[in-house]
């Protein structure tokens, strides 16, 4: 095996390793080569910071891949941890442990990073263990610790809407039932939209016009760049089925809307905004609610809730499932 660096961002796509996604049971769309290309154009410092790695068996077979940037002397995972949940290596499972070692043995060789800081690993992926085990093994000092949100609140999903709802504790049951039920007595039937390619301008249109109505650190959080960047994952994930943006209609409005990804029978819930005049009512709420059935009624079989340990995340039912970080030093 040998591992083989690329700094030039041409390879996201000649050596794309969406198979390696798709093969490794931690991989997340948040891996894939075309969101970690697009979210480079948009937030890469400078081309010369990109760092790919690549390990190849002798045959010439990829098995293993991981994005890097460098910044000033420090070793990160492409992806930044305000827009990125899921960040680190993909590969063939039964070669993961080699492609770590192989990695830190070819990253000790190069002389352009002091430091790796490495976010955006959950606690349940094998990858921590194994890039942790053969950092020390090389003799690099190695420290784990909590990430930035560093909880993750993650719902496994039944066969069904209803076998969901069987399996919550009667009191959540009850909770989401009750919030769905007092907003339509008191705005009468509400109505679900999701984003077409026709409707994908004027809803995230609102969706954003929602996002800076809001108070605190999220309604300043939709500045013009990260507009752009969400923009351009529905333009290129919404044809292909994995970009999700639902709006709850209600009394005429478009008071709540969610944007998510569905990725290899997971959904994972990635932002959402709300118009505060309806909060009491809770339309949020009862649009997650309807987030969850229409994952279902899709065919996922896990729904995450992504990163940061908010109350409102278990009244669904999720457990905690931790992120993990390690700090590499030489």
């Amino acid at each position: 095996m040998k591992i083989t660096f690329s700094e030039d961002g041409r390879d996201f796509h000649r050596r794309g390793w969406a198979e390696l996604v798709e093969a490794d049971p931690a991989g997340t769309f948040f891996h894939t080569p075309g969101y970690l290309k697009l979210y480079w154009e948009e937030f890469g410092e400078q081309p010369e910071h990109l760092l790919l790695a690549f390990a190849e068996e002798d045959d010439g077979a990829q098995i293993g891949a991981v994005a890097f940037e460098r910044i000033d002397d420090t070793l990160r995972f492409l992806g930044g941890t305000e827009v990125t949940d899921y960040m680190g290596p993909v590969g063939v499972p039964e070669r993961q442990e080699a492609v770590a070692k192989e990695l830190w043995a070819g990253l000790e060789a190069r002389e352009d990073w002091r430091q790796a800081d490495l976010r955006g690993l959950a606690a349940d992926n094998p990858w921590l263990r194994f890039l942790a085990d053969a950092a020390a093994a090389q003799g690099l000092g190695v420290q784990e610790t909590e990430d930035q949100n560093g909880t993750a609140p993650y719902l496994p999903l039944p066969g069904s809407w209803d076998a969901y709802l069987e399996a919550l504790p009667a009191k959540l049951r009850h909770e989401i039932k009750r919030k769905a039920n007092k907003l339509e007595a008191e705005t009468g039937p509400f109505t679900i939209q999701t984003a077409t390619r026709e409707t994908l301008n004027p809803l995230l249109d609102r969706f954003v016009e929602l996002h800076r109505m809001s108070e605190g650190p999220k309604g300043v959080f939709m500045q013009p760049g990260m507009e752009i960047f969400f923009r351009r994952l529905g333009e290129a994930f919404l044809p292909q089925s994995i970009f999700n943006l639902t709006f709850i209609e209600v009394g005429g409005e478009l008071a709540a809307g969610t944007i998510g990804f569905r990725f290899d029978h997971t959904f994972f819930l990635y932002n959402s905004a709300f118009d505060r005049k309806w909060g009491n009512l809770a339309p949020g709420m009862v649009l997650v609610g309807e987030d969850i059935r229409l994952a279902l009624e899709s065919g996922c079989r896990g729904f995450d809730l992504l990163k940061g340990d908010y109350q409102y995340k278990y009244r669904f039912g999720a457990t905690p499932r931790l992120v993990r970080r390690l700090v590499i030093t030489r």
